[in-house]
């Protein structure tokens, strides 16, 4: 695939591209145009298309993927596509991890390591709770695996909630360890599912923002509703265990400012709630560290509430 980021003016392309926006303009005389821009993980461009009723011109909306044939031209000093023909692609004629930004880990070794701290779980109820998400329900794997753990704040990239949710989760397993009175199948479940409602709160990529009911309700409440569902399904779940993992999940952003409906009461959901902090602190630093190639001091940053500096060894 030829990247948004080595065209060059004079540069034919052929190639399949992500149509980030499409709208109808009028040239000086009254002629109709199209205005697109398109999209990949290494950035954007525009690109024109002059005869809108050319035979070579198919049907396709913004947020499709396309394959556009063209040439790439300088104009204001800012570089565009002359579209000569373009087509809507199928599923399977792309991969969008080339057209958004993605984790850096491979998704499916993540999702075995999932697997594989299921396994762990000895609490036969927590063990057919986690089973139900992540080994029975293919629609959720599979949001699960692709969708941005946020829109901006940390993790904001396909696959973003399995990497998050998976490093939760070895934190969780490793404060387990050092301290023996917490309950490990508890914390270790709830550091797997305490973001599952960001699968109906963030749309899928390439659009990856906020749905209704995320915007109405939250991942919280979402997460809260879709474990309550799960374990209404598994004949003889403890009445205590639902209500401590479902208190884990509502409690895991610490502070009612942070939009949790209740402070941390146990101590398994303290220690989720540094967890799921710790990691999106963590992130945040290093998209911060990473987007500026410089060894000075980068300047305030909100989501860690300093001014930040790369480590230099």
């Amino acid at each position: 695939m030829r990247y948004i980021d080595t065209l060059r003016d004079g540069d034919r392309i052929a190639d399949v591209y992500l149509c980030k926006t499409k709208n109808t303009a009028l040239t000086k005389n009254g002629k109709e145009y199209e205005n697109l821009i398109l999209q990949d993980k290494t950035g954007q461009i525009d690109a024109k298309i002059w005869e809108v009723n050319s035979g070579g011109i198919g049907d396709f909306d913004a947020g499709d993927y396309i394959d556009v044939t063209g040439q790439v031209t300088s104009f204001n000093g800012s570089l565009q596509i002359k579209v000569d023909r373009v087509r809507r692609v199928r599923e399977g004629e792309y991969d969008p991890r080339d057209y958004v930004p993605a984790t850096r880990f491979d998704i499916e070794t993540m999702y075995a390591d999932i697997l594989k701290y299921v396994n762990t779980i000895e609490n036969v109820y927590i063990r057919k709770l986690l089973e139900s998400f992540f080994v029975e329900d293919e629609s959720f794997v599979s949001k699960f695996k692709s969708v941005a753990a946020g829109k901006s704040v940390h993790h904001g990239f396909m696959g973003g909630l399995i990497e998050h949710s998976l490093s939760v989760t070895r934190m969780c397993d490793a404060m387990a360890k050092n301290y023996d009175y917490l309950n490990r199948d508890l914390l270790v479940a709830c550091g797997m599912l305490h973001d599952c409602g960001k699968v109906k709160e963030i749309a899928p990529m390439p659009i990856s923002d906020y749905t209704d009911e995320g915007n109405y309700i939250g991942h919280i409440v979402l997460g809260y509703e879709m474990v309550r569902e799960k374990i209404a399904k598994i004949e003889g779940f403890p009445q205590l265990l639902a209500d401590q993992i479902g208190h884990c999940i509502l409690s895991h952003h610490g502070k009612l400012e942070f939009g949790s409906p209740k402070r941390p009461a146990i101590a398994e959901a303290i220690a989720l709630s540094y967890a799921d902090d710790c990691d999106a602190k963590l992130e945040a630093m290093y998209e911060a560290l990473s987007a500026k190639d410089s060894n000075d001091w980068l300047g305030y940053n909100k989501w860690v509430d300093s001014n930040i500096k790369k480590t230099i060894v």
